[in-house]
């Protein structure tokens, strides 16, 4: 997979879970760029990041991604694992 769909799909995802079409997530995008990213969401929006890549990220992960570009990169080594 490459990074490019990678942030595609994201894009979708993140279209979804924060109701809004106009949402395009950058490497450097972070909760302080979007309105609605509060911890809650980002709960749901990890959990819909999960479901669309057939993934898991583990406690660590989630608390350590700094940006969208980190989450990025989580998520190509769990796609290439499998």
């Amino acid at each position: 997979m490459k990074r490019e769909e990678v942030f595609e799909r994201l894009n979708n995802v993140f279209r979804d879970i924060f109701d809004d079409e106009t949402i395009v997530v950058k490497e450097e995008t972070t909760s302080k760029d979007i309105e609605d990213w509060d911890s809650l969401e980002h709960i749901n929006l990890v959990v819909a990041i999960e479901q669309e890549f057939g993934i898991k990220f583990n406690m660590n992960e989630v608390t350590s991604m700094k940006n969208v570009g980190e989450m990025v990169d989580i998520i190509l080594t769990r796609v290439e694992e499998k």
